[in-house]
């Protein structure tokens, strides 16, 4: 509990909208962890913070993705070809190819607003060398999306969702990773 109330504390913080960029960058690249969960603190604490978060939360997935499409872009000759042929094969990367360019827009989409994890969307775009400008447009309005409704409820429910934080941190926090390992899991099996 204590733990829970100094986060609230911090998370009122101007400052503290930094750290909720850095980490959704840093959850558009390599962490399993959902935004929301770096969001939420802030919001509960001081619903004026909603927009300053959403905001923060946006610029940090984009860049983020941007810099994933890069990493993917970047690396396919050397790690993308090694992943191709030790987990799948060349037809299947033909295949997701032409699935990614007739579904591109359905497939960004439901990677925006799903718990599928989008840093392995932005790597797999930069694999396939996806219109940038299209992946990046098209995720910069569906994650914002998200992150505006999520920020809304919470300023929406300030107090109840307070209340919820402080009793159920810790069953919140674990609900959120497995969300994300659900999503992970939607994408292996697919």
């Amino acid at each position: 509990m204590k733990l829970v109330s100094k986060i609230l504390e911090k998370s009122e913080k101007p400052w503290y909208s930094w750290v909720v960029f850095i980490m959704t960058v840093f959850e558009s690249i390599f962490l399993f962890i959902p935004p929301e969960v770096f969001m939420t603190p802030a919001i509960i604490a001081n619903k004026k913070r909603a927009v300053p978060i959403t905001i923060a939360a946006a610029l940090g997935s984009i860049i983020g993705g941007a810099i994933a499409y890069l990493i993917g872009y970047w690396l396919f000759d050397t790690v993308g070809i090694w992943l191709i042929e030790h987990f799948a094969s060349l037809e299947k990367f033909e295949l997701t190819k032409t699935l990614f360019t007739k579904y591109g827009i359905l497939i960004i989409i439901a990677t925006a607003i799903t718990p599928i994890p989008y840093k392995l969307l932005a790597i797999c775009a930069g694999f396939l060398d996806y219109n940038i400008m299209l992946f990046l447009g098209v995720s910069a309005i569906f994650r914002t999306g998200r992150f505006g409704l999520i920020a809304f409820l919470l300023w929406r429910f300030q107090e109840q969702a307070n209340t919820i934080v402080k009793k159920y941190s810790w069953q919140l926090i674990l609900g959120a990773i497995i969300f994300a390992l659900l999503g992970l899991l939607i994408i292996t099996l697919v």
